[in-house]
């Protein structure tokens, strides 16, 4: 006697492989992985010949400084601490005092957080402007990919109906409870991803190569109006740290979906090209 097979049986999933991104994205977005990680790490270099930020065209009293980063002795012992206004927070091992050799130094940031990891800011500078022009070079390239491939409209323009607010807040609400787009859904970048794709390429990385160069003395000189748009060369290194900042945690937070949503399928997607997409069963 043979068992009867229900008419409304449901087919597994069928998975299939599209391709997501182009030679061109794939090896620009990786030159930007080694450009970025290498400006922070010299940036923060640089930034330990000086560790305050300010507001304003002049830029050298450590009482005006909105953060700082430094030292305090009591005795013998060194005291690390950053301030952010009035608020003051110690840090001692890590900011303002570190001691990797087992000897405490009086340091913005540690050595493991800079290249080079020893003093050496004229070395700093040359790793910072070597990839701060590189990363140019390598933006240019995307960006003129983008437009003759339609990339931007394509794939990072939010349709009409992912900016509808209540589709907005139910993507905020599925990324936090780590829910991800299947099937269908997952052939195209959703809006979340869109709109910080978009500030990152055409907001925050072009301020920060404004603000950059806003720092030199010769750029200043053939472009005197750079100054000003920032109001001064001080407030240009605040808003290049806070710009660095920001980037930093849209690195954070860009790994940590890669790595919750499917981190073989994504890491493959951007070696190779292809996406796994696995299609919902059909009934039967």
């Amino acid at each position: 006697m043979s068992a009867s097979v229900p008419t409304d049986a449901v087919a597994p999933p069928t998975r299939r492989y599209l391709r997501r991104h182009s030679l061109t994205v794939r090896i620009t977005h990786w030159l930007n992985v080694l450009c970025l990680s290498c400006l922070l790490l010299s940036g923060l270099q640089i930034f330990n010949a000086h560790p305050r930020l300010y507001w304003g065209k002049f830029g050298a009293d450590p009482d005006h400084a909105f953060l700082s980063i430094g030292s305090t002795s009591t005795g013998n012992e060194l005291h690390g601490y950053l301030q952010l206004g009035s608020l003051r927070i110690e840090t001692t091992g890590v900011l303002g005092v570190s001691g990797e050799d087992g000897t405490p130094t009086a340091r913005a940031f540690p050595t493991w957080l800079t290249v080079p990891s020893y003093h050496d800011l004229g070395a700093g500078r040359h790793w910072h402007f070597f990839f701060a022009w590189l990363l140019v070079t390598n933006g240019l390239v995307y960006l003129v990919h983008g437009v003759l491939r339609r990339h931007f409209r394509r794939d990072l323009l939010p349709d009409r109906d992912q900016l509808a607010p209540r589709h907005l807040w139910r993507e905020i609400r599925d990324h936090a409870r780590l829910r991800f787009a299947h099937g269908a859904e997952a052939r195209r970048y959703n809006a979340l991803q869109k709109i910080s794709y978009l500030a990152v390429i055409f907001v925050l990385i072009p301020l920060m190569v404004l603000t950059g160069l806003t720092m030199s003395p010769g750029l200043d000189a053939a472009f005197p109006f750079l100054p000003g748009l920032f109001g001064g060369r001080p407030s240009a290194r605040s808003l290049h740290f806070i710009t660095a900042t920001l980037l930093v945690a849209f690195v954070v937070v860009h790994v940590v979906m890669v790595l919750v949503s499917g981190v073989w399928n994504n890491l493959r997607s951007m070696v190779t090209g292809r996406y796994a997409i696995d299609d919902e069963g059909t009934e039967s």
